[in-house]
């Protein structure tokens, strides 16, 4: 659980440097004299078929006049009706940080109490941690330090933050 939580907060924290659940690419892609007009299922299909991606067909349609967007099992195709030019979208998901970042959004109720469980234990831990050593080393010694430590960093980074 502490792995779990750890890796999808440190994903978490970069989000806005690259997408944790999902790893989406984007290639160029061609139709040279593509026909005008409406196109047909089976015309999609042939243009699919050059790229390997015909048995991954679901629709076709256009969102706006001269454009064409034709999905496909984990992707699209974007295309340009004039130019013949777009790219085509894959997305899949990224290995274990998928499914560690579903866990941190608890996905259900009865994983909300699992988590809120887990995390009283966390607290309980550490509080008992303060006092199972003694003397020099306990929390009366060096541990004193060490918590006082623990109290000012995240204080320093609300005020710096806030």
């Amino acid at each position: 659980m502490t792995i779990i939580y750890a890796l999808s907060g440190i994903a978490l924290n970069h989000k806005t440097d690259w997408n944790p659940s999902y790893d989406i690419s984007h290639v160029q892609v061609q139709w040279p004299d593509m026909p005008s007009g409406n196109l047909t299922r089976e015309q999609v299909l042939q243009y699919l078929s050059g790229h390997g991606d015909e048995d991954l067909y679901k629709k076709h349609y256009y969102p706006e006049p001269g454009r064409l967007k034709i999905f496909i099992d984990h992707g699209s195709y974007d295309i340009d009706r004039g130019s013949g030019q777009g790219y085509k979208e894959t997305i899949r998901k990224r290995p274990v940080f998928f499914e560690v970042n579903f866990l941190h959004y608890n996905p259900g109720q009865a994983w909300m109490w699992f988590s809120d469980i887990f995390s009283g234990a966390l607290i309980l831990l550490a509080i008992t941690g303060l006092f199972v050593l003694k003397g020099r080393n306990g929390i009366t010694g060096r541990g004193w330090w060490l918590t006082t430590i623990g109290l000012v960093l995240p204080l320093i980074g609300l005020i710096f933050y806030l």
